[in-house]
């Protein structure tokens, strides 16, 4: 509350703030837990919501008044909607198998880091994550921007054309 008190200028509105922060923090987090259903993601809306309110404190009549808790409800919505939409945009990342970028080139004796290297691109990528590196399927989907269940999809391909890869170069699986 310290930090949204800072922006304020005279004490009246320091303390009309502060009087509204205590009586309305826990409701405006739960309208935004509400359209968002995640606590950290709801904290940032009312954290937002706050410093907009901070912002606009001249505009804000008594802290008792109807309106003002319609407003500053508003705001939180408003504030909530708005990372909904963000995230909801993000999380729509297509699924792509194929990658473009660099070969990389391989000229050693080892048939199985060349078999990998046949590989598409984001199926080497999720294969060298996971087994040289040791991450999780959890890590390699955030990394790649991609969703769990794509991470386990392309982990699956990855390995079933590695498994054909090898058989045709006559290793042991």
């Amino acid at each position: 509350m310290f930090i949204y008190i800072q922006m304020l200028d005279t004490p009246e509105e320091k303390s009309k703030f502060e009087t509204i922060y205590i009586q309305n923090r826990e409701l405006l987090f739960r309208i935004a837990y509400d359209i968002l259903h995640h606590r950290q993601d709801a904290e940032d809306a009312v954290h937002q919501a706050f410093v907009k309110l901070a912002e606009n404190m001249k505009k804000i009549g008594e802290p008792e008044d109807p309106a003002t808790r319609g407003y500053i409800v508003t705001i939180v919505e408003n504030k909530a909607i708005d990372i909904y939409r963000r995230k909801q945009s993000s999380n729509h990342l297509e699924y792509v198998d194929e990658m473009m970028g660099v070969q990389v080139p391989y000229s050693g004796d080892d048939a199985l880091a060349e078999c990998i290297l046949m590989l598409p691109q984001r199926q080497q990528l999720v294969i060298i994550m996971k087994y040289s590196y040791g991450y999780n399927l959890h890590e390699i989907a955030r990394m790649l921007r991609i969703t769990y269940p794509n991470a386990q999809k392309l982990d699956q391909r990855a390995k079933t054309k590695l498994r054909e890869l090898c058989k045709e170069k006559g290793i042991e699986w």
